[in-house]
């Protein structure tokens, strides 16, 4: 599929100088797929500004194109998309391509199961393995169904969406976005009151952003950790115009390399802190770390500006339900308590073995190819600091681009440098990570 081409580009990161400097990173990645595709569902013109131009997205937009979408890039980040409305999705000419991205195909597969057309979804070698009975088990209720798949209910796809999609209440099996949101993409076609019920709370960037767009939705306590997701359908979307704020688990890499590299200072600017979202920020003060935040504001989505600082961390026990908030970010933080003191021990991380790769193994790989003592018990991954960290090592990422750039960012503060087997991957999610960190400072070679 789209990396069988791709060149292998190892890359070697070794101890920096002081890291400082200014700078914003890539828009976030699940707002800027969720802009495309309710933008797409609207009726109207949205314009998107912030958005992420990475691969995942653009094929995102591709697929929006493919379904009958007008959508166009009119500058950096500045996109514009005509919508069809809810229900409007016409039948793509060819096989839909997601590339590396789960969060696009399984949202897209909820958008294309209350529309009465078919489409086939597809994506590179490593999404062909990620798992996508999930997504098939709920939007079946609405009436959609797999007309063709690979073994185990895996990519290619086709899916025939429903000529009448029926309202229904459904329960996660696991917390994940990734459903709650599939679900709901569905339910927008259904007449009647769609509802989603999750017994631990995932990322609600796309509960907010239906009601930006003017859908009819309310979110209440569900439980101790849940909440009950109620979706009026057949609404009529209206466009309003997205800025994207900028992602924090792209902003997790270059924020734990200041905490690590002697003498940094780092401001990085707009990042998103939806509550959903900032597990990796309240683990790391928890560790020491020096992290102020400044400028807070909201546009649909809370932002602030981070300033990080050389700090000396600790080791810290990680709880399980903290792992929706910082689901991403378990690669960069298992570097941090790589070089933190003591043990830090980070509970409940099953979904990092459905990921772009089995992320807690190759997290585990990596820190003991560069000395550093880890042991995974059932899902919990344990990470024994001694304050540095001898690296040397060679890390295979697995094509997963969040392992790339965590082990990078290792070899910064390592004694000996770190290299990674490729790192082709990347573009997925921070396309411009190598210049930025070069920037501030960071000795990649």
């Amino acid at each position: 599929m789209s990396h069988s081409a791709a060149v292998v580009t190892p890359l070697a990161a070794q101890k920096s100088g002081p890291l400082g400097g200014r700078v914003r990173v890539p828009g976030d990645k699940s707002i800027s797929h969720r802009a495309l595709i309710f933008g797409a569902l609207t009726v109207g013109e949205t314009r998107i500004s912030g958005l992420l131009e990475g691969e995942d997205v653009i094929n995102t937009g591709r697929a929006m194109r493919a379904l009958g979408a007008q959508v166009e890039r009119i500058g950096a980040g500045e996109w514009s998309v005509r919508g069809v409305g809810v229900g409007g999705l016409r039948a793509p000419d060819g096989v839909l391509d997601f590339g590396n991205s789960g969060t696009g195909c399984r949202l897209v597969m909820g958008a294309v199961a209350g529309c009465p057309i078919s489409a086939t979804f597809d994506g590179d070698a490593s999404l062909r393995k990620r798992p996508m009975k999930r997504i098939l088990d709920p939007i079946t209720l609405v009436g959609a169904r797999a007309t063709d798949m690979a073994e185990g209910g895996r990519l290619p796809i086709t899916l025939q969406g429903a000529r009448d999609p029926i309202p229904v209440e459904y329960r996660t099996p696991v917390p994940s976005a990734q459903i709650k949101s599939a679900v709901l993409l569905a339910g927008l076609a259904a007449p009647g009151t769609t509802i989603v019920i999750e017994s631990e709370a995932s990322r609600d960037h796309t509960e907010r952003m239906l009601m930006h767009f003017g859908a009819d939705v309310t979110v209440t306590p569900d439980g101790t950790h849940g909440r009950k997701i109620t979706l009026r359908g057949q609404p009529e979307l209206r466009p309003a115009p997205v800025l994207v704020p900028a992602d924090p688990s792209s902003a997790a890499f270059p924020l734990v390399a200041a905490l690590l590299v002697a003498g940094s200072d780092v401001t990085l600017t707009d990042v998103m802190t939806n509550l959903l979202r900032t597990g990796l920020l309240t683990t790391l003060r928890e560790m020491g770390a020096t992290i102020d935040t400044a400028n807070i504001r909201s546009e649909g989505e809370e932002m602030a500006d981070l300033r990080a600082r050389t700090s000396a961390l600790r080791g810290v026990d990680v709880p399980a339900e903290r792992a929706p908030s910082m689901i991403d970010e378990y690669p960069i933080l298992a570097v941090a308590a790589a070089f933190a003191h003591g043990t830090t021990r980070m509970r409940g991380l099953k979904e990092l073995r459905v990921k772009e790769s089995d992320r807690l193994a190759a997290v585990a790989d990596g820190l003991r190819v560069n000395g550093v003592e880890v042991e995974i018990e059932g899902d919990d991954l344990i990470v024994h600091g001694k304050g540095r960290v001898p690296g040397g090592g060679l890390v295979a990422t697995h094509m997963d681009h969040r392992i790339a750039m965590a082990f990078l960012v290792m070899g910064l503060a390592s004694d000996k440098p770190v290299t990674v087997d490729d790192t082709s991957f990347i573009a997925t999610s921070f396309p411009d990570f190598m210049p930025m960190m070069r920037g501030l400072g960071a000795k990649l070679s």
